[in-house]
């Protein structure tokens, strides 16, 4: 059932609006619409959507800004919208806080895909396993909290797939294409970029001094691997 969704769509373009709003009410999805990141953001606490989907260029206030401005009160997922493919632009997005990109122009039925994905994995549906006990780390997959070393790390929903993977597979490197398929979806296989910003934001995160990283470990050309006791 995906009328209980809400989702919020801000764009300033009328015609990429419009056919939002009737793709995404034609599945179900309850849709506010907002032309500019301003007004999204004033409308954000009361309509407290499942999901934001943003337009990386906006008056007022450009895509970048606004994630930052949503990640700062709160983790629901971020969907950047742009017509940019440069990988600079994505780092940008995905720095500031979104948990995917898509470029413009994209096929719906993809679209759709990747925000049941987002949605998934954002923690709507119950677990098999609610709990994951790791060296130092301790996963309560039901609330959707990592502690490290007793401590609670504040994640991003991207930020705790990406780590919940590695913990589900400890002490070996995982590769690229196979950690981008698994938390962003197969069409991502051919983006590393996104594995290095989210590997870095983590680091930040769980790590004493992420310079000389003691639980994400890099194979240089291969992967990333946990090690969840520490070196």
């Amino acid at each position: 059932m995906t009328d209980r969704f809400r989702l919020l769509v801000v764009d300033n373009e009328p015609q990429t609006t419009h056919a939002l709003d009737g793709a995404l009410a034609g599945h179900d999805y309850r849709v506010r619409t907002a032309p500019d990141g301003e007004s999204a953001l004033a409308g954000f606490r009361d309509w407290q959507p499942h999901l934001v989907v943003a337009d990386v260029h906006s008056p007022q206030m450009d895509g970048v800004d606004f994630c930052r401005r949503i990640r700062a009160i709160s983790r629901v997922p971020i969907i950047v919208l742009s017509a940019k493919n440069a990988e600079e632009a994505k780092v940008d997005a995905l720095d500031s806080g979104a948990d995917d990109y898509v470029t413009k122009p994209f096929r719906v039925n993809e679209f759709l895909a990747r925000i049941r994905a987002a949605l998934r994995r954002s923690g709507e549906g119950a677990p098999d396993v609610t709990e994951l006990q790791v060296g130092a780390f301790r996963v309560d997959l039901a609330t959707r909290r990592i502690y490290v070393d007793g401590r609670e790390v504040r994640l991003t929903p991207k930020e705790f797939d990406l780590l919940v993977y590695l913990v589900r597979h400890p002490n070996r490197v995982v590769g690229h294409r196979q950690l981008l398929e698994a938390v962003w979806g197969e069409s991502s296989r051919d983006h590393p970029e996104y594995l290095r910003v989210f590997i870095g934001q983590l680091r930040k995160k769980i790590e004493p001094d992420p310079s000389a990283p003691r639980y994400l470990v890099t194979e240089p050309w291969v992967g990333y691997g946990l090690q969840p006791a520490g070196c």
